[in-house]
């Protein structure tokens, strides 16, 4: 018998396994691969949702925390010092189930508040919510995506607070981000529900639009004239402008409408705020955003 162990297999990748079950001929390339994904696709051995989420998966490995996260100017944080009665109202407007508790300013997160945590102050007055925080994690910016989702699984965390190169808090990310981004949008109860309509007024010369809502539709509602020649959806003209695919917070003025992107994943954007801009028409301004008080889970 060889005293000489065995060599050690290396572990195949999901890249290799995913080859060795679709194809005969391994491709050399991730290009090469999702060639082959699309060849696969069109001969209807693959079905639409099995393509994109093969597809979303290669994306994913390609991604940072920075590319996914809500910015700190869009997460919804519950000040400590607030009464918890009004952590209650604030919980129950969101419709989160997790929110960075900050103490006065947004880098000083104390914890992290889980929703069903508040149940118990029905049940006992004394109960001490900001006893009961859970530990915040804050990983940085540069952060590989499908290494994040691991962890999130591996230690059971839905949240982590994104970090720049100074300790600053620039966003939050969560589990349902990135699985969004594999599986294509994720809805529940306090979503906008798919059969609502898809424009939605909120105040006075301010709507809530889907990115998906037709270009007809649109021009129909606040009798505009955007073409739908190259697109056929709001979302389709938002990127069109921007040159690029659209990330929370950022703006583009149009056609005398002022569009803010509120949800979007890294391969499209999902809602945005429209509002009426008075005054002559502009051209097309995109902005960074400003710090203010409104946010997400």
């Amino acid at each position: 018998m060889s005293d000489n162990p065995a060599p050690v297999q290396k572990p195949r990748s999901f890249f290799e396994k995913l080859s060795e079950k679709l194809f005969h001929e391994h491709p050399e390339t991730k290009e090469e691969f999702i060639e082959k994904l699309q060849d696969a696709h069109g001969k209807k051995i693959l079905t639409d949702d099995a393509f994109h989420m093969i597809e979303g998966v290669l994306e994913v490995a390609d991604l940072r925390a920075d590319d996914l996260m809500v910015p700190r100017t869009e997460m919804q944080v519950i000040d400590i010092s607030d009464d918890p009665m009004n952590w209650i109202k604030q919980v129950i407007a969101a419709g989160h189930s997790r929110f960075p508790v900050v103490d006065g300013d947004r880098d000083n997160v104390v914890g992290i508040l889980l929703a069903k945590d508040l149940l118990k102050l029905f049940v006992d007055p004394n109960y001490k919510v900001s006893e009961h925080l859970r530990t915040p994690v804050f990983i940085p910016e540069s952060k590989p995506v499908d290494i994040l989702l691991k962890e999130f699984r591996l230690k059971r965390n839905h949240l982590a607070l994104v970090v720049d190169e100074f300790g600053s808090v620039s966003g939050l990310i969560t589990i349902e981000d990135v699985l969004e981004e594999i599986v294509g949008e994720i809805d529940d109860e306090f979503d906008v529900d798919q059969t609502a309509n898809d424009i939605i007024q909120i105040s006075p010369g301010k709507w809530r639009v889907k990115a998906s809502t037709h270009i007809e539709e649109f021009n129909r509602h606040f009798e505009t004239h955007f073409s739908d020649d190259h697109y056929e959806t709001v979302g389709g003209l938002i990127s069109d402008e921007l040159e690029h695919v659209p990330h929370v917070g950022e703006v583009v003025i149009i056609g005398g409408y002022r569009f803010k992107v509120t949800k979007a994943v890294a391969r499209k954007v999902q809602m945005l705020l429209v509002e009426k801009v008075e005054g002559p028409k502009p051209e097309k301004v995109s902005e960074a955003p400003t710090e203010q008080n409104d946010s997400k889970d």
